[in-house]
Parts: C-alpha cells; structure tokens; sequence
C-alpha cells in the first residue's frame, strides 16, 4: 500500500522531492557532527518545510510548529513535548535531550516557547532545525539566533528555472520549455502558487500536445483560482481608488512609458514605494508581480476592460523594436538576456507571432544554450507560417543539439527529416557556404530578422537575399552528429568554421574566425587548457552558455594538471546543466560522469528495460525513490524519458551504490 502526505487545501499527493540538492546537503551537514543546526528563512510558498523535512527523513527527531492561534499561550508549540506547567528552566533541561528538533513556522512562536529554542541554541546539546518566514515579524528571541550568530542561516533563493523545470517534470509530466518558463515566471518562487496554477492549467483543459512531440503545452489566459486570488489580494487591497486605477491601466496595457498624460504620476510613486509597481531604466512602468495583472482583469467588468485592452496591432511597433535588439545582439556576438516581454505576452496569451520574430527569438535562445525553449519559438513561427524556412531550421538544429535527438534517432526519422522534409529546396549551394543563418555560429541576422525598416547587410559568403536558400549543411552536420557519425558530422560542415571547432576538428577553421571564436579554435589546435578555459570565461560572459560548457569540456581533456582538469569539467557539468538537455559531442560523457553511483546504478538497469518496480524490488528501494533517483538522471543526461537512455547511456554493467 502506498501512503501519500497529502496536500492539507488539496488533497493531491505531494510532488516527489527535487532540485535544491545543495541546500539539503548543506542543512544535513548542520545538524550532523558536532554542529548546532542551522536557521532557515524564506517567503511563505520558498518550500522551505518540504526541504528540511526531506533533510531529516529517516532520523530520530522532534518537531514543533508555530501557528498564529497559539502565539498567546505559553510553551502551546511544545505541548506535546512537556508537561501542562512548567518553567522555563525545566523546560530547557527536559528538552536538552532531545538530539534533533525541528522548529516550523519560529516566527508564529509564543514568546515562552521563542525562549525555550534560544535557551537550547545557548546551551548547544540540542541540535536545532529553525525555519521562519522572512518579512513575517518573529519574537526577538527567535531573530537573535542568527543576528547573535547562536546558529547559521540559510535564506533559500527561489528554485531556478532549471530545478523548477526539474521540479515540474517529476511532478507534472513533460510541459514544453515556453510553458516551464511561463510558469516558473508567474510564480517567482512562490512553489505553493506553482503547484496551484498547475492543477488549475490541468482541470480546465487549457494545455494541448505539441506536434510531433510528447510535451505539452499551455497558452492563453492564466486560471485565477480562488488560492491565486486569495495570496495576492492583500497587496491589491491597499491601494485607494485612484492608485487602483493606475494599477487597472498597467494590468491591461504593461508595459506602458512614466507620461504624465498616460499615468498618474503621483499614484506611480506611492505604489513604487509599496512594491506593487517596477520601474526600469528606461522610464517603462509595469507590475512588479506578474500575477497581478491577470488577477486584476478578472475582477474588471466587461466595459472597464473593453476600455482599457489594448489590440494586438498596438504592440506592432514595439514587437518590431524587439526583433531589432535581438537581432542586433547577435549581430555584436553578445546574447545575454534582452527584455522582449511583448513576443512572450503575444505567445502566452495564444495570439500567434510573426514567423521573422519567432526565427530571431529561435536563434537567440539557441546561442544561449536554450535549446528546448529554441525548438519551441520555432514551432510558434511554424504556426502563422507553416513553410518558414529559418523557422525550421532553428527547429531542426535545436532539436539536433539537444537530448531530443537521441529519441529522433532512435525512431528512424534520420538526420534531415525536420530540414529536408519540411523544407525541401533544390537551389545551388549558397557561394560562400550556407548563410550563417543556417549554422550554429553567430553571425550578422539577415534582413528579415533585423527591422523590418532597416536593411542589414548580409554575412559574407551568403547568397543572394533573393536567392532560395537550400537545406542547411549546419543542420546535416548536427544531425549526423545526433546519430554518432562524427565524420558524416564534419563532412558536411562544409563552410561552418565554429562548428568545426565545437565537433572538435578546429584545423577546418584556421584563419576563418575572429574573436574569441578564433580564441577558442587557436587554443584547441594547441591543445592548450589554459587558453580554453579563458575562452570558455569570455563566451560566458556573452551569454554563450553552450559554447562556454563546451570550451570547458574540451579544456578538461586538454589539461595536464588533474586539479584544473577537475576544475574544468565541473564548469562545464554546471553549464550543460543550464542548456536544456544539451548533448553535442564536446560534451559527451561529461555529465554521466557526474551521475551518483545509485543514480548510475538504477540508470543502467533502466536503459536494459526493467521497469521502476523491478528496479524497485532487485536494489531493494521503494518504488517512489527509483523514479526521483530517474528524474534526477533525466536532468543531467538530458534525457526527456526512459526511451533515450540506450542512446545516452553505455554502460557495460551497473556500477555499486
């Protein structure tokens, strides 16, 4: 029989356990040895409670909680621990043998018991978990534990988008990157308003397959459920009638310019002070919390918001002033982030974006390593203009370079079926080699990615802009490589130097590249460690993550001293973490490596075909442990299921836990 802690509001069983494997590591070492334990803080919704209770999973330990009921009745958290009347001190010596306990929610404490968990922190035999919330006042006793350095403290960082993705996985199933981003966007951290906004997407029937994948997606307008309503409804209250309506107009119109004629000024200050409205650099105002503004419509009568909504044809102008500054980043060869907020509300809200703007985000998140959320800007460009050729070959060499290939591969589709098929084309070969549109090396965009007002020079080498652009030898290249076919992989390189560089023939590029590119090439030639990590360094520094993961890698293997070599491939783990399952040949064999032993253990089996529970039974797991031991491989193989692990995985034999 299988036991489910369930959710109190929800009765849905609990998400498994991912992500924050630091932070859990971090907290067992506290409260482990000869240490005194450690205080952890946070907003309400960070999982604060979920994390330290997997940290003592299994240990022998007490726990106590605060609620705001009790705050008035003395010892009322440890009553179940003491007897109905006792003093402070009697308190302590009964409590001092206890060798761990757990504190919930220290800020609702009542001031006896804030005193008792001091007293135990200053006597030290008592090992101590405190969890509170930040913002939320707590009995001074309580904060003196880590302004009076009696214990150390953990403020908890909002999951980040890779463990929310993680995170989302194992409890949701597979929700395509634009979804994962969306999601991980409205709720800022708060996992409680994840979880909410999930089930809410799920019971109204708003996601929708994707084509020829298994991920699913959602658009159109966010669920306000009555918990979503409920956690924001006490910022929303505060503002009187004329800062409410400021609030309605940025609700049905952000971002919009600081313009006397457009906004109340004075109304923008005071609810800027309250934290209910940003500011940028530019002078652009917008709602600080991006679930505000869907709260905000919903509660708008249906002539408020005729009103206030903006059309589609409003934000023309300012989606074209977008695919300029992407275009222009990849130009100057630096795609660190750019705001382009309006393609992603056009997106979110199911409106459809031009194919040209699709094609430039497609390229930009796949130079930054964003290969599945790539994939998915391509599809969106595919559905206003099915035959957009850029659009598919951002598609199809994302798709190349990701752990999605595997499973491509391994379903016959071959190397160009998402380019030759979909795409066709019969024209010569472009003079100069294929544009560099169609590789993976950065480049100056063509026109059509650039303004559409302003024409931009060609890369050198590409055709005509008149001329049809034939099947991309960039996207034969990496198909080839998906397959294993490194010498299919450069011989269709052909005129893509940076690719050669990253498939590990940097000879091909001699005298081809410039900047840190020809950086990188030179320093691979040489085989020169030092050289590779600093341009692994620099082409981080651009944003470049891919890139960067795979100059690191290649440095690991070109070192001569083991220490820097570790070094080396620990970047480039930590990078190819970030690139949304990436898995080009450079980096190969780099992530397996950083599989746990019980992880490499239960992924072995899984790739030679036993199920969870026949995993479960011949390691003597339960059957819940071999699927988040799974998910957490998924992660860092990049792997989308259990289907591409013979792909990823070549392991003779499982390794010992």
């Amino acid at each position: 029989m299988t036991t489910f802690e369930r959710d109190a509001t929800s009765l849905r069983p609990p998400w498994p356990f991912t992500g924050r494997q630091d932070e859990l590591e971090l907290i067992r070492g506290s409260v482990a040895g000869g240490r005194h334990g450690i205080v952890v803080t946070g907003p309400a919704g960070r999982g604060k409670t979920r994390l330290v209770t997997e940290a003592v999973r299994g240990t022998d330990c007490a726990r106590a909680t605060g609620t705001p009921e009790t705050r008035d009745l003395p010892f009322a958290a440890f009553a179940h621990l003491l007897p109905d009347t006792v003093s402070l001190h009697r308190a302590v010596q009964l409590l001092s043998g206890v060798r761990l306990l757990l504190v919930d929610d220290a800020h609702l404490l009542d001031d006896a018991s804030a005193a008792l968990v001091h007293q135990l922190a200053v006597h030290g035999r008592t090992r101590l978990l405190v969890v509170a919330t930040e913002g939320a006042r707590a009995p001074g006793a309580i904060t003196r534990l880590w302004t009076g350095e009696l214990l150390p403290r953990l403020d908890l960082e909002p999951l980040p988008r890779e463990e929310t993705a993680q995170l989302l996985a194992a409890g949701a199933g597979g929700l395509e990157a634009l979804t994962v981003s969306r999601l991980h966007g409205l709720c800022q951290g708060d996992l409680r308003l994840l979880r909410e906004l999930v089930g809410a997407v799920r019971e109204q029937g708003l996601l929708s397959r994707v084509p020829d994948s298994g991920e699913w997606e959602w658009r159109g307008p966010v669920p306000v459920t009555a918990t979503v309503r409920e956690r924001l409804a006490d910022l929303l209250d505060r503002a009187d009638p004329g800062e409410r309506a400021t609030l309605d107009r940025l609700a049905f119109g952000e971002p919009l310019p600081v313009d006397a004629d457009t906004l109340d000024l004075g109304a923008l200050e005071v609810l800027e002070a309250d934290g209910l409205v940003h500011i940028d650099d530019h002078g652009t105002a917008s709602l600080a919390h991006p679930l505000h503004g869907p709260v905000l419509r919903s509660v708008a009568g249906r002539l408020r918001a005729r009103r206030l909504t903006r059309t589609p044809s409003d934000r023309t102008a300012a989606l074209e002033t977008e695919t300029a500054a992407l275009a222009r980043a990849i130009a100057e060869t630096d795609v660190r982030a750019v705001p382009a907020p309006v393609g992603e509300w056009l997106v979110t809200e199911g409106m459809g974006i031009p194919a040209p703007h699709a094609a430039v985000r497609a390229r930009f998140a796949r130079l930054r390593g964003q290969l599945r959320e790539a994939a998915s800007w391509a599809r969106e460009g595919l559905r206003t203009t099915p035959e957009d050729h850029p659009c598919h070959l951002e598609l199809a060499l994302s798709t190349a370079q990701s752990g999605e290939a595997g499973r491509v591969v391994a379903e016959g589709r071959g190397n160009l079926e998402p380019v030759a098929a979909r795409v066709g084309g019969s024209g010569s070969v472009n003079r100069g080699g294929p544009s560099a549109a169609d590789s993976g090396t950065p480049a100056a965009p063509s026109a059509s990615a650039a303004d559409p007002g302003t024409p931009a020079a060609p890369s050198a080498g590409a055709a005509d802009p008149g001329t049809p652009t034939p099947p991309s030898s960039g996207a034969a290249a990496w198909w080839a490589a998906a397959r294993g076919d490194l010498d299919a992989a450069l011989d269709a390189v052909g005129a893509e130097p940076y690719d050669a560089v990253r498939l590990g023939a940097p000879e091909r590029a001699a005298g081809r590249l410039t900047g840190v590119f020809a950086a990188h090439a030179d320093a691979l030639a040489q085989g020169d460690g030092p050289a590779l990590d600093r341009a692994a360094r620099t082409l981080e520094e651009r944003g470049f993550l891919l890139f960067a993961a795979e100059a690191y890698a290649q440095a690991a293997q070109a070192h001569r001293d083991p220490g820097a070599a570790r070094t080396s491939r620990t970047r480039a783990v930590a990078l190819a973490r970030r690139c949304q399952g990436a898995r080009t040949p450079a980096l190969a064999g780099m992530v397996l490596g950083e599989l746990t032993a019980r992880q490499r253990q239960i992924v072995t089996l899984a790739a030679a075909g036993l199920t969870n529970r026949q995993i479960a039974e011949k390691l003597t797991l339960s059957v819940r442990t071999v699927g988040n031991h799974l998910y957490g491989a998924y992660t860092r193989l990049g792997a989308s299921d259990r289907d591409a692990l013979p792909c990823l995985v070549e392991l003779p034999e499982a390794q010992p836990a």
